[in-house]
């Protein structure tokens, strides 16, 4: 079934990116004249995503406004316990919102367009996106079994076994039965009163265990987070490259 429907996480405060003289949400950052979700939503548009949730927290108004100009295309949630929540609280909320497959997104990323029609090309209903060493700092990394299927995640790779597949991009295709056994999992650790919970190394993981996750790795694929100023230089060069290789293709 062809996905129509995308989520972007966009809850963080981005306090990281304040050195270079950034002030509000991650996503919002420009780079080559536009906001980094604003170059994501054109990406996604491009392959057909009909449908954009995106759950927001900190200066929520800038999404907001986005949503204003594309009612059509663009809806937001807000998570008001942002300065207390993990990633997966972000994507619990959503649950009213999404009731079939999505792609799901992290709102500080810049990548090439073919991150997102590789993996709405594979058959997998449940794919987790990586590339090879980026040596950026920050890395997660994904330990598979030998069928490439999720196993393990962290930001030690030491911690992991010995099939490290790549390191996580923040690009994902989520199946419905994949969220609900994550929103599950995220569920019975909320009812505790800890919001705490990150959607990746956490929820993804746990769920992992009783529905296969596959990962698609893309050795040379360009792309870049942007949480702090040595990514937000290294973001600079890579998208200078995106658009050189996407110009030639």
């Amino acid at each position: 079934m062809r996905l129509r429907q995308a989520v972007i996480l966009a809850a963080g405060m981005g306090t990281r990116l304040r050195p270079i003289g950034h002030q509000g949400p991650k996503g919002a950052l420009a780079l080559g004249g536009e906001s980094l979700v604003g170059t994501s939503i054109e990406r996604l548009r491009r392959v057909g995503i009909e449908r954009i949730t995106i759950v927001t927290g900190y200066q929520p108004e800038f999404y907001r406004a986005l949503a204003d100009e594309r009612p059509d295309l663009i809806c937001t949630l807000h998570n008001a316990d942002f300065a207390d929540s993990g990633s997966m609280y972000s994507l619990y909320l959503a649950r009213a919102a999404v009731k079939e497959g999505f792609l799901l997104l992290e709102s500080d990323l810049i990548y090439e367009q073919r991150a997102l029609t590789a993996l709405l090309t594979q058959p997998e209903e449940n794919l987790i996106l990586l590339s090879g060493p980026t040596d950026a700092g920050d890395e997660v990394y994904v330990e598979t079994d030998a069928d490439r299927k999720l196993r393990a995640m962290s930001k030690r790779r030491a911690q992991l076994g010995p099939l490290v597949a790549g390191e996580l991009v923040g690009i994902s295709k989520i199946s419905a039965p994949l969220y609900t056994r994550m929103c599950e999992y995220a569920g019975r650790h909320f009812a505790g009163g800890d919001l705490h919970l990150d959607y990746e190394t956490d929820a993804l993981v746990a769920a992992a265990r009783t529905l296969p996750v596959h990962c698609l790795a893309i050795d040379d694929l360009l792309w870049s987070e942007i949480d702090d100023e040595s990514h937000y230089r290294r973001a600079q060069r890579i998208e200078r490259l995106i658009l050189a290789r996407e110009a030639e293709a």
